[in-house]
């Protein structure tokens, strides 16, 4: 410092001398006293008939370990409550509310409730492409891949027959769905009425779990449940998790044969990929692939493209949305992404070309 300098710089000086040794004395009190975060990661096989997979950081295994066995309870809960085929002891589930609600009002808790409500709302906006009371015709084509083998090649005498297709197209109306929200019940006007949550039932669940494992302050993980991804936090470093949007067409000619992925892209905090495609559950007849995804408008396996994407900021309407989106024609599917805020979209053709969204932010 200056001998020239008058009292008053002098002090000046000294002061942002004094602060800048708190700063420093704060940060290093700060890296001492919080926990260094580490890497982890857990795979299961047991909810929703699927692989999940969930990376994240935590400041010990211990913490790591408590925060994983909450989640992976809350997914094998919403696995039973939302399985369409089996009934379990003690649980009300979409079983058990598909075997009893022709003939009178079931009761059911607010998760059920909830996800019904959601369906209702979810065939309103992609104009019935999305239709959790479609299992009468669902069911068919569950029993032909059931049949089939997943992935295997069978016979033409496996597919459904046209005439029980369009029988069934007859008692596939949501507004035969009754939800009595102040009694807790659901029962079904039109007694050949069939629910199948398989449009976003895992979906939904996994934004609960999410939402769930974030209060218990689980605060950086990614969450892969058979191809929902759901982001939590960032990473320990504040950069954003980045997740793959999957190439459908593994092992054909052209730009993306040996690649496992299309595009990639970044989640921010509490944003979801959702992928729907014709290669994750099929048979095939003839060479002919039978999917899962079924355009309710023809009861046959929807062919406007090979797989779509989205982000948007619920792994819910992700789901459900993703579903919808490939069982209509693309420009349709377009016009409904650019009138719903917070959502994009990414559609892989056919012919191996890429459409998206405006707001579509992958590489």
């Amino acid at each position: 410092m200056s001998k020239s300098a008058s009292p008053k710089k002098r002090r000046a000086a000294l002061c942002v001398l004094a602060a800048a040794a708190l700063v420093i004395a704060l940060l290093v009190w700060g890296a001492r006293r919080t926990p260094a975060m580490e890497k982890y990661s857990v795979t299961w096989w047991d909810a929703f008939d699927t692989v999940t997979v969930v990376t994240g950081y935590a400041s010990s295994e211990a913490e790591w370990n408590e925060q994983m066995e909450a989640l992976h309870a809350d997914l094998l809960h919403y696995h039973q409550l939302y399985d369409i085929y089996t009934e379990y002891d003690g649980v009300t589930n979409m079983a058990a509310v598909n075997a009893r609600a022709a003939g009178e009002a079931v009761p059911v808790g607010g998760e059920i409730m909830d996800l019904l409500r959601f369906g209702k709302e979810m065939y309103q906006t992609t104009g019935g492409a999305c239709n959790v009371a479609a299992g009468a015709v669902l069911r068919y084509w569950h029993d032909a891949r059931e049949a089939a083998g997943n992935q295997g090649e069978a016979s033409a005498d496996v597919l459904p027959d046209e005439a029980d297709l369009r029988a069934a197209a007859a008692h596939c109306d949501p507004g035969d769905l009754i939800l009595d929200e102040q009694a807790g019940t659901v029962r079904f006007a039109d007694p050949e009425l069939r629910l199948d949550v398989g449009s976003m039932g895992k979906g939904y669940a996994v934004e609960q779990c999410a939402l769930g494992a974030e209060a218990r302050g689980l605060t950086s993980a990614l969450l892969n449940v058979g191809g929902n991804v759901r982001a939590i936090g960032t990473k320990a470093d504040g950069s954003c998790w980045t997740a793959g949007v999957d190439n459908p067409w593994p092992g054909q000619d052209g730009q993306y044969a040996t690649a496992s992925y299309v595009q990639a892209v970044e989640l921010q905090p509490g944003q979801s990929l959702v992928i729907s495609g014709d290669y994750q559950r099929y048979f095939t007849v003839d060479g002919v692939r039978y999917h899962h995804l079924i355009d309710l408008t023809t009861r046959q396996p929807a062919r406007y493209m090979s797989s779509v994407a989205v982000l948007c900021s619920s792994s819910a309407e992700g789901d459900a949305l993703s579903t919808g989106l490939f069982c209509l024609p693309v420009e349709q599917g377009q016009a409904l992404v650019e009138r719903l805020d917070g959502v994009e979209a990414l559609w892989m053709l056919p012919d191996e070309t890429l459409t998206a969204s405006s707001g579509w932010t992958g590489e």
